[in-house]
């Protein structure tokens, strides 16, 4: 990878492992619609005035209308929901950790999109070793209402495996800003209503105003940026790994900020998932040269004689 991308890779696998904490700041004031509209309007309005200064953006929208729409779903509309209200029930760090597993199913639903490779024991035992480590996460959370947040938390770790497939097959030459401002400005839309009708009777506090600044400011606009240049850069397998990074960063963040416990089975759990997803999306093993014999190497010539290489 060219040092621009592991500039991005360093600043996505930061910039991506704060929004859990920012979330669970603003869930506990606001409705999930409301987080979600303010994140991406914020964005949206952010990164407009650059979009339209690039020309094309009308046309853009006219001619790739629909893996647009089916990018702004799966990764923005679908997930952003899912993952936030999931937050009022699970910990940032959980959140985090399972997403981890995005590369995992990131390696699952290639196989459907025609880069199919072999697996091979190394990429099969990652896969067991990632599940082991979701499994031993999620156990203690199957009571309760705890059970629906981990399936919402799973519908958005498959959009995330999802959302860079579509990009890089059908919407490799759209800008980045083309692509990403009709996206959130989508989503804005569909979540204004929602957004409007359980709005909170007086001003959220400080705290969660400046959560949600920064989910639209640092971990919306700034961060769809680099991540769609990530994917342009590296390919959208090798782009996904800053999920090796951000469950250390969510991590960290909520036992910092919102002193969240790093019990052994958290910390097992990260262990798991890191190895399993390092050892499923990592680039297979090139065959070994086969040893010619000298006999086949040798070719005969037209007039008969034998030429040897």
């Amino acid at each position: 990878m060219t040092a621009r991308g592991w500039l991005l890779f360093a600043l996505m696998g930061v910039v991506w492992g704060v929004p859990y904490l920012l979330i669970k700041v603003a869930v506990d004031e606001l409705s999930p619609s409301a987080v979600v509209f303010a994140r991406c309007a914020l964005g949206a309005a952010l990164l407009l005035p650059f979009a339209l200064r690039q020309p094309g953006l009308a046309r853009t929208v006219r001619t790739h209308w629909k893996p647009m729409l089916a990018f702004a779903v799966i990764e923005i509309v679908g997930p952003w929901y899912t993952l936030t209200d999931a937050e009022r029930h699970l910990s940032s760090s959980t959140a985090g950790l399972l997403i981890a597993g995005v590369p995992i199913v990131g390696v699952l639903l290639a196989r459907f999109f025609g880069a199919a490779e072999s697996l091979g024991t190394r990429r099969i035992s990652g896969l067991a070793l990632g599940l082991a480590g979701v499994g031993v996460l999620t156990v203690p959370h199957l009571t309760g209402g705890d059970a629906f947040s981990l399936a919402e938390v799973l519908v958005t770790v498959v959009g995330y495996a999802t959302a860079p497939l579509i990009a890089s097959r059908h919407l490799k030459d759209v800008p980045t800003l083309h692509l990403i401002t009709p996206c959130l400005a989508l989503a804005a839309l569909v979540y204004a209503p929602a957004a409007v009708a359980s709005r909170p009777a007086t001003l959220p506090s400080p705290e969660t105003l400046v959560a949600l600044a920064a989910l639209g400011v640092v971990c919306t606009a700034v961060a769809f940026v680099a991540f769609l240049e990530l994917i342009k850069e590296a390919g959208p397998t090798r782009a996904s790994v800053i999920t090796y990074v951000n469950p250390a960063v969510a991590v960290a963040a909520g036992a910092v900020f919102l002193d969240e416990h790093l019990t052994p089975t958290v910390l097992a759990a990260f262990a798991l998932i890191l190895a399993g997803s390092v050892l499923a999306t990592a680039a297979a093993p090139k065959p070994a040269p086969r040893r010619v014999p000298w006999s086949t190497r040798q070719t005969s010539r037209a007039d008969g004689r034998v030429e040897s290489p």
